[in-house]
C-alpha cells in the first residue's frame, strides 16, 4: 500500500505538468493561425516589392505550419499564395501544380471565396502556357462562384484574367476593353501594383492593334508608358520597368523607328535577363525548402506508425498523452537533424546546380537571341523592298531611253547589282521563315517533267553565259502527274542547279531525274545535279549547308554571294522528310542528290495553272488599256506609271484607298495596281469594298511586302494576282497580261 501511495506522488507532478501543456496547446494553435496569416500577409508584400527571396522564406515557415493536420484547412490559402509566387518568377509549371493543389484542397474544404480567387490564379497560369480553352473554362468558373458570393471587387480579377486571354489569342481589341474595365476596379479598390501591371499590359495591347479598327493607339499607349514609368519608380517595381523597354520597342516598330526599336529591345533583353538571374535565385531557394519540407513529412508520417505501434504495449492509459507529448518533442529534435542534413547535402550538390543553372541560361539567351535576329531581318528585309523598287525601277527607265553606250554599260552594272541586291534580301526572308518554322508544304497534282523542264529553261541562259553546256535526263517510267508541292522542288532545284553554274566555267552540268521506287500508288523520285566545277574541300564539306557558309574566303571573294542557296535547300528538304547528299573532289567537280517521296496522281485531271502556261504576248494587248494606280509613294507613282505608259497605257493615279474606291465607283477601268499599305484604309480593305459593287475588274496587289504566308486571304479579299515589289519589268507584263487575258476570257 505504501508503495502505491509512493507510485502516485512520483506520477502527480507528471498529471499536473500534462494539464498545463493541453492549455498551453490551446493558446498555441490560436497564435499559429495568426502567425501563418501574417507570414502570407509579408510575402503578398515582398511579392510587390519584387524581394523574391522574403517572399520564400515567408511562404515556406507558412507552408510548414500548415502542413500540420490542426491547420490543413488554411492549406488551400498557403498553396494559393505559392502559386502566386511560382507565376511570377515565371516558373509556369511549378505554378500550375500548386494551383492544381490548391484548387484540391479548396474543393475539400467547399470554401467557395478562396476556390474563386484559386480557379482565377489558375486560368492565367494556363494562359501564359498557351493554353486557352481550360483557361477560359476555369475563368468561366471564377466568375460563377463571385456571382454567387456578390463579391464584385473579386470579379475584377476575372475581367483581368478575361484582358490577358484575348491578348495572347490576338484579339487585341477586346483586351482593351477587359483592361481598361479591370484598371479602374484596381484603382477604386487602391491596389496600385495591380493597376500599374494593367497599364503596363494595356499599353502593351495599344501598341499592337491595328489603328484602323482603334483610332490613335500609340499616342494613348505612350501616355500609359509614362502614367507606368512614374508609379514604377516611385515604389520600385522593377519589372514593370523593365516591360517598359519591350513595349517602347513594339511602339517603335509601329512607327518605323527600327533603330530605336533595337536598342529599346537590346536593352530589354540585358535588363530580363539580370531578373532572370534573380528569379533562379528564388526558384533554388524554394525548391530547397520544398525538399525540407518533403523529408519532414516522410519523418511525421513513419514516426505516427512507430507510435501507434507503442500505444498497443502501453499499460497505463493515463500516461498517454504525456508520452505523446514526449514522442512529437522527439519527433521535432529529428526533424531538426534532418534539416540540418538537407543543408548540408544541398551544399554539397551547389555546384552540379550552379552549371544546370549557367546551361539554362545559355539556351535561353541563345533563343532570344535568335528571335531578335529573327524579328532585325523580317524589319529590315521588308523595308529594304521600297528603296529598291526606285532603284531597278529607274534603271528599267533609263534603260528603254536609248542612253549612250558608257551610259547602257553603267546601267547594265546597276540592274545587275540591284537584281542581286533582290535575290540576296529574298533568300534571308526564306531562311528566316524556314527557321521560324513558317513555310508549310502544299500538297496539289502537278506535271513534273513540265515543271522541271520550266526550271532548266529558266536556267539556260546564265549557263550559256559561262560557256557551260546543260545535260538533261529524265526517266521515262516516273509518272506523268504527282501530288507534292511544286514550288518546292523548283526552288530546290534552281538553288542546286545555279551553284553548279556559279562555280563551273567551260564545263559541264547533268541534271537527272531518276526513277528510284515504284508501287501503284506511289514513287520514289531521286534526283541529281552533278557538274565539273571548283568542288569542295572534304573539311568543307560538313559545314557547306549551314548558313553563310562558302567554300573558302577567296571563293567568296571571286564569286560573291552569302552562301544562303545550299542552307535553304537543306532546311526544305528537312521540311518535306528528305536530306540532301554531296560527293566532291577539289578542282574535279560535284554531285548533290536527294530522294523525294510523292503520290501518283495519274488518273486526276489536273486544272491548267495560270502561272504555268507560257504566255507570249504582243504590246497591242496593252495599248489603250485603262490603269488605276493606287499608291501613297510618290517616286514609285511616277515610276509605275511611266513603265506602263511605256506600253502605251493610260494612268490614273491615286494616293490612297478611299480615294481608290471612289474612281472605281465612277470610272471603268480595265485593270487596278493596288498597295497594301497606305494612309486611311488598306489596300485590303479597298479592295474589298471595290468587290462589293464590282466583281470582274482585274485586281493586283502591287506591294513591298511578302506575302505567300498569306495568299489565300489575299485571294479571299478579291485580288486576282500579286507581283512583289521591286519586279522585273518582264515578270510585271507577262502577270498583268494574264490577268487581262483571263478577264477577257471569263466575258466571253
Amino acid at each position: 500500500m505504501r508503495q502505491l501511495i509512493l507510485k502516485y506522488k512520483i506520477f502527480l507532478p507528471l498529471f499536473l505538468c500534462l494539464l498545463l501543456s493541453v492549455k498551453s496547446f490551446s493558446t498555441q494553435i490560436k497564435d499559429t493561425i495568426v502567425a501563418i496569416k501574417q507570414l502570407q500577409y509579408n510575402a503578398t508584400k515582398a511579392l510587390e516589392r519584387e524581394d523574391f527571396l522574403e517572399a520564400v522564406k515567408n511562404l515556406n515557415d507558412a507552408n510548414k505550419l500548415a502542413m500540420l493536420p490542426k491547420y490543413k484547412s488554411y492549406k488551400p490559402e498557403v498553396e494559393l499564395s505559392i502559386a502566386e509566387l511560382y507565376y511570377n518568377l515565371e516558373y509556369y509549371e511549378k505554378a500550375s501544380e500548386m494551383a492544381q493543389m490548391a484548387i484540391k484542397n479548396a474543393e475539400k474544404f467547399k470554401n467557395d471565396y478562396k476556390l474563386a480567387k484559386v480557379y482565377n490564379l489558375y486560368a492565367i497560369i494556363l494562359i501564359s502556357t498557351r493554353k486557352y480553352s481550360e483557361s477560359q473554362l476555369y475563368l468561366a468558373k471564377a466568375d460563377s462562384l463571385y456571382t454567387k458570393l456578390e463579391d464584385t471587387k473579386g470579379q475584377v480579377n476575372t475581367i483581368y484574367g478575361k484582358g490577358l486571354l484575348a491578348f495572347q489569342k490576338g484579339d487585341y481589341n477586346s483586351a482593351i476593353e477587359s483592361f481598361k474595365t479591370a484598371a479602374q476596379g484596381f484603382k477604386k479598390q487602391g491596389l496600385l501594383y495591380q493597376e500599374a501591371s494593367v497599364y503596363s499590359h494595356l499599353a502593351d495591347a495599344l501598341s499592337l492593334v491595328n489603328p484602323d479598327k482603334y483610332p490613335h493607339p500609340l499616342v494613348e499607349a505612350k501616355k500609359l508608358q509614362k502614367l507606368v514609368s512614374e508609379i514604377a519608380y516611385s515604389q520600385g517595381y522593377t519589372r514593370l520597368l523593365v516591360e517598359n523597354h519591350r513595349i517602347n520597342s513594339q511602339i517603335f516598330i509601329a512607327e518605323k523607328k527600327s533603330g530605336q526599336a533595337e536598342e529599346e529591345l537590346k536593352y530589354y533583353l540585358h535588363q530580363k535577363d539580370s531578373l532572370k538571374q534573380i528569379h533562379l535565385r528564388a526558384i533554388e531557394r524554394g525548391i530547397q525548402a520544398e525538399s525540407a519540407i518533403g523529408d519532414l513529412k516522410q519523418t511525421i508520417a513513419s514516426q505516427k506508425n512507430d507510435l501507434t505501434k507503442k500505444d498497443k504495449s502501453l499499460f497505463l492509459g493515463k500516461l498517454t498523452g504525456w508520452l505523446s507529448i514526449a514522442l512529437i518533442l522527439i519527433l521535432s529534435l529529428l526533424t531538426l537533424s534532418l534539416y540540418k542534413n538537407n543543408n548540408l547535402r544541398a551544399k554539397a550538390n551547389e555546384l552540379l546546380q550552379d552549371k544546370n543553372t549557367e546551361l539554362q541560361e545559355a539556351k535561353e539567351n541563345a533563343e532570344k537571341a535568335s528571335q531578335a535576329k529573327a524579328l532585325f531581318l523580317s524589319t529590315i528585309t521588308h523595308e529594304l523592298r521600297t528603296p529598291m523598287y526606285t532603284v531597278t525601277g529607274l534603271t528599267h527607265l533609263l534603260l528603254e531611253e536609248d542612253p549612250k553606250p558608257e551610259q547602257k554599260e553603267h546601267l547594265n552594272s546597276l540592274k545587275f547589282s540591284g537584281e542581286y541586291l533582290l535575290s540576296l534580301i529574298n533568300n534571308i526572308l526564306d531562311l528566316n521563315k524556314l527557321e521560324a518554322n513558317k513555310v508549310e508544304i502544299e500538297k496539289v497534282p502537278f506535271h513534273l517533267k513540265k515543271r522541271i523542264d520550266g526550271v532548266l529553261t529558266a536556267l539556260k541562259k546564265s549557263a550559256e553565259a559561262k560557256n557551260n553546256t546543260l545535260h538533261y535526263e529524265f526517266d521515262s517510267t516516273l509518272p506523268t502527274e504527282v501530288i507534292g508541292d511544286s514550288l518546292k522542288i523548283s526552288q530546290i532545284l534552281i538553288n542546286l542547279i545555279s551553284n553548279s553554274i556559279k562555280f563551273t566555267e567551260n564545263g559541264d552540268i547533268w541534271v537527272r531525274i531518276k526513277n528510284a521506287e515504284k508501287t501503284a500508288k506511289k514513287v520514289v523520285v531521286h534526283f541529281e545535279v552533278e557538274d565539273t566545277g571548283d568542288g569542295i574541300s572534304k573539311k568543307k564539306q560538313n559545314t557547306i549547308f549551314e548558313s553563310f557558309s562558302q567554300g573558302s574566303l577567296q571563293i567568296n571573294r571571286k564569286y560573291g554571294g552569302t552562301g544562303l542557296g545550299l542552307s535553304i535547300v537543306k532546311n526544305l528538304l528537312e521540311l518535306m522528310g528528305s536530306k540532301i547528299f554531296l560527293e566532291s573532289k577539289l578542282g574535279e567537280g560535284s554531285k548533290f542528290w536527294f530522294n523525294i517521296g510523292y503520290e501518283i496522281a495519274e488518273n486526276i485531271t489536273v486544272e491548267p495553272n495560270l502561272n504555268e502556261i507560257e504566255v507570249v504576248f504582243e504590246n497591242t494587248l496593252f495599248e489603250n488599256k485603262t490603269v488605276m494606280i493606287v499608291e501613297d509613294n510618290k517616286i514609285n507613282q511616277m515610276i509605275t506609271k511611266k513603265i506602263l505608259e511605256k506600253k502605251n497605257m493610260v494612268c490614273t493615279v491615286v494616293d490612297n484607298g478611299m480615294d481608290a474606291i471612289k474612281f472605281a465607283k465612277e470610272e471603268d477601268f480595265d485593270i487596278i495596281l493596288m498597295d497594301i499599305h497606305m494612309p486611311g484604309i488598306s489596300g485590303i480593305e479597298a479592295t474589298k469594298k471595290i468587290r462589293e459593287f464590282n466583281k470582274t475588274v482585274p485586281i493586283i496587289a502591287l506591294t513591298a511586302i511578302t506575302i505567300e504566308e498569306n495568299l489565300e486571304d489575299f485571294y479571299k479579299a478579291g485580288f486576282n494576282e500579286f507581283i512583289p515589289k521591286p519586279f522585273k519589268a518582264e515578270d510585271f507584263f507577262e502577270k498583268i497580261n494574264r490577268v487581262l487575258r483571263s478577264n477577257d476570257f471569263l466575258i466571253k
